[in-house]
């Protein structure tokens, strides 16, 4: 696991590892709420244990902007 976002194809990237699929899925619960309170929301992926999140701004020509930033850290604050 990363711990930091790194760019990736115009987006920040981090993959996250979990002990279960509940930890994931709650993980994802929580970063679901942070995203409709700041109204902007990740690509993301989840299998098992494995959550992966592209972090870009769909309306700014799908590119890193502040507000990719700032969803990254509460995330962090997540974790």
């Amino acid at each position: 696991m990363t711990n930091k976002w790194t760019p990736q194809n115009n987006s920040l990237y981090r993959k996250f590892i979990f002990r279960d699929f509940n930890a994931a899925f709650s993980f994802m619960t929580r970063v679901a709420l942070i995203s409709e309170k700041l109204g902007h929301h990740p690509t993301w992926t989840n299998t098992w244990n494995t959550v992966e999140i592209w972090l870009s701004t769909h309306d700014a020509g799908n590119i890193i902007t502040e507000k990719d930033h700032l969803l990254a850290e509460k995330i962090n604050e997540v974790e």
